[in-house]
């Protein structure tokens, strides 16, 4: 990974752009593909996608599929002792929520925050429940609700973990939103590679808003764009660390390579042509399966209009939906190059059709 494409990568993680709240990270992440892409739009909720025009007369298209939201909190009540209190957005773990520092993102700025925790000697030494999320509370330094308003923070403000991007080592980063601004940041980088020597199908990478809660914006955007074939992108579960069973979940690996699912939402040539580019190419590739949904972006791009053929590409993460979640850059390089290398071999007069 190139210095300016980490510093690009390190701008996504750190943007806050939970679910319903996208703008700031799908401005980072505009302004980036504008330095390659023949066209940069948005739609009415905040989907951006980006065009780079294939060198086929009338070619078909291909949409790249990534989703910039994350999730997190949001204000759902101030007390007049100045805490605030709240409700989730998307799947945020209220087991690890006390004792985090947050964002509040308020009319004036963002404003820091805490997660309220009473002393463990101090607390009921019997109750070890996970607290409820209504019972979750944050600190701003406040002494008065009027004080939290006046710094400009009502019900309904979102929140997100206040956690910066970091390394581990030479290949392996930890940060909060790695699920899924890390797809945003992929399909960047292969469309940017694919402007430097077009292929024939035309390329749309769209980073879809609101996967969090039930991908509605990729549903939006492929009915707008109406694509020949789709190539999705999430992180998946490393299944290789404590507390996660690989007989339940597959055996995938961090430092591995990339997964490909199939079943379900997969269209079975769209994957075989998946492992045979990545055979040919030397990219390793894991597989896993889908018993009935990905619970990704690609349950709602397949089934939109007549049906769109699509296959949902995966680098392995550790610890999702938490602060610290983690990937290697190894796994980041290859699937960029397994988006390429698939996209190169889409010729002008194919189409991925299941004949009976």
């Amino acid at each position: 990974m190139t210095n300016d494409a980490k510093t690009f990568l390190f701008d996504l993680l750190d943007t806050p752009s939970p679910t319903g709240f996208e703008a700031a990270g799908q401005r980072v992440w505009a302004d980036y593909v504008r330095g390659f892409a023949d066209e940069v739009n948005s739609d009415a909720y905040g989907t951006a996608w980006a065009s780079v025009s294939g060198s086929a007369g009338d070619a078909p298209s291909v949409m790249f599929d990534a989703h910039v939201d994350e999730i997190g909190y949001m204000i759902s009540h101030i007390t007049d002792e100045g805490f605030i209190y709240v409700n989730r957005i998307g799947g945020s773990d209220r087991a690890i929520a006390r004792g985090q520092r947050v964002r509040i993102l308020g009319n004036d700025g963002a404003v820091l925050g805490v997660v309220g925790n009473t002393a463990i000697h101090l607390r009921d030494k019997e109750d070890t429940a996970i607290p409820e999320v209504h019972e979750l509370f944050v600190d701003i330094g406040a002494s008065s609700g009027d004080e939290v308003r006046d710094r400009g923070l009502r019900v309904g403000h979102p929140m997100v973990m206040d956690v910066a991007p970091a390394d581990l080592t030479d290949t392996r980063i930890t940060c909060r939103a790695i699920d899924n601004r890390l797809g945003g940041f992929i399909i960047a980088q292969a469309l940017e590679r694919l402007a430097g020597d077009r292929p024939a199908w035309t390329v749309h990478a769209a980073n879809s808003v609101q996967e969090e809660i039930g991908g509605h914006g990729a549903q939006m955007i492929t009915h707008r764009l109406n694509p020949d074939a789709a190539i999705v992108f999430d992180v998946t579960h490393s299944t290789d660390s404590p507390g996660i069973d690989a007989t339940q979940h597959s055996d995938i690996k961090i430092g591995k390579g990339p997964t490909v699912t199939h079943g379900t939402s997969n269209h079975p040539d769209l994957v075989d042509r998946v492992v045979e580019v990545a055979d040919a190419n030397d990219i390793p590739l894991q597989h896993e399966p889908s018993s009935r949904r990905t619970g990704t972006d690609t349950d709602s791009i397949f089934k939109t209009r007549q049906g769109v053929p699509s296959v949902l590409l995966s680098v392995p993460l550790r610890y999702m939906h938490s602060t610290v979640e983690i990937i290697d850059t190894e796994d980041v390089e290859h699937c960029i190059q397994l988006y390429v290398e698939v996209t190169r071999s889409l010729q002008a007069d194919e189409s991925f059709h299941v004949t009976i």
